[in-house]
């Protein structure tokens, strides 16, 4: 059997997306998730934060860095990698998600994004290629044959 390695996330950034260059010229675009997470601790419920160091390289890290703002939702999806090295004689290492796909989600902690601009409903992929989700509430699709309104207009006498 084949070995997986494979993360789908999804949380808030918690800081500004930093986007920086190696000295060969490809861009490296990282940030920082946070994911709540809810457990039962006795009688209570508690709530933990999760943190996730992200990294997404090339093309794809330039166009969306605008756009990952503190606070922001987003779904990433990518996998596992450890990175090691040697500090002061100590051996350390860190895991990080080297991302694959980056999908802005709704919501975030400010209005807009750096530029006044709006990316909601945008993924953008390792591969550079960006797509405008088109399905956003208020607007129609069509997905072969059935169609959605974002309004609610169903009919009172549902069957069911």
């Amino acid at each position: 059997m084949a070995d997986v390695n494979h993360v789908i996330l999804i949380g808030r950034l918690t800081r500004d997306a930093e986007l920086k260059y190696t000295s060969g010229g490809m861009a490296v675009c990282k940030f920082s998730l946070a994911l709540n997470r809810r457990r039962k601790n006795g009688d209570q419920w508690v709530e933990e934060a999760n943190f996730f160091d992200i990294v997404l390289w090339g093309r794809a890290g330039e166009a969306i860095n605008q756009y990952l703002i503190k606070g922001k939702q987003v779904a990433v999806e990518g996998e596992l990698r450890q990175n090691r090295w040697e500090q002061d004689g100590q051996a350390r290492s860190k895991v990080e998600i080297m991302a694959t796909n980056v999908q802005l989600l709704g919501g975030g902690g400010s209005s807009g994004s750096r530029e006044g601009q709006s990316a909601g409903g945008a993924s953008y992929d390792r591969g550079g290629s960006y797509q405008k989700r088109q399905d956003a509430p208020g607007e129609s699709y069509d997905d072969g044959g059935a169609s959605y309104s974002g309004d609610s207009d169903f009919p009172d006498d549902i069957p069911f």
